[in-house]
């Protein structure tokens, strides 16, 4: 199982959320790409980065910092965030995106997913957020009328890399994750999940480890890597240990 650090970037710096609220942030750092190097120092090979402005907006904003993280490490990183057509796809991977998550766009416009998929094979992922059990998109400030499942559903014959799915009412919350339904809709698709929100301990982890082990291929953690709750080099010897 792959343990995913998260650097969220606002204003270029990085921060956390508090369940999806942009004026809930708290800035744990002005220089994303010596964040990037403490995770690849801790031996994380993937990083997870979501570009909170572009969310909102519908465009990149904080390309400079992410290529900055991509100039620091030779970490794999997966990038959501303000990506909604082609050419911005075509252009996170070439900038060295390894893997883009596609969200709002995934429920907007699904015939984007798939002709994404078609171009870039391996290389698109598809983030779900859930709010009181429904897909959320814009940058969580809209709550569709679509369940997590059905929209996961419509992409099993796609060839889509992955699936990240968040409890928005968990993320940044320290309250734990959401493992009972992130495994649940594992269990429903062949698509790989991702279990996203909530991560506040290694006990976590270790709960995440047993329930999710040959359900989940991996788990993305925030606050609680910043706060000091969680330790990356300890968890990636947990989740990635045979």
């Amino acid at each position: 199982m792959i343990f995913f650090p998260a650097i969220d970037l606002k204003d270029g710096q990085c921060v956390r959320l508090l369940r999806g609220e942009m004026d809930q942030a708290t800035v744990y750092g002005d220089d994303p790409a010596a964040q990037a190097r403490t995770f690849a120092a801790a031996g994380c090979s993937w990083l997870h980065v979501v570009d909170l402005n572009g969310a909102f907006e519908g465009k990149p904003v904080n390309k400079n910092a992410v290529d900055s993280i991509l100039s620091a490490t030779g970490m794999k990183v997966e990038l959501g965030g303000g990506i909604r057509d082609i050419s911005t796809i075509s252009m996170w991977l070439e900038a060295g995106i390894a893997r883009v998550i596609l969200g709002t766009a995934a429920l907007k416009d699904p015939a984007l997913v798939r002709a994404a998929c078609r171009q870039f094979p391996g290389r698109i992922a598809v983030g779900i957020d859930a709010k009181d059990g429904f897909v959320a998109v814009e940058g969580w400030a809209e709550t569709s009328s679509i369940a997590p499942l059905d929209l996961a559903r419509q992409f099993e014959d796609a060839g889509v890399a992955a699936i990240i799915f968040t409890d928005i009412s968990r993320d940044g919350a320290m309250e734990g994750p959401n493992i009972d339904a992130t495994v649940e809709l594992a269990g429903a698709i062949s698509i790989p999940v991702i279990a996203s929100g909530g991560v506040s301990s290694m006990d976590d982890l270790k709960n995440i480890k047993v329930i999710g082990e040959g359900k989940l291929e991996g788990v993305i953690a925030g606050r609680a890597v910043y706060d000091g709750s969680v330790d990356p080099k300890d968890a990636v010897a947990l989740l990635e240990a045979a």
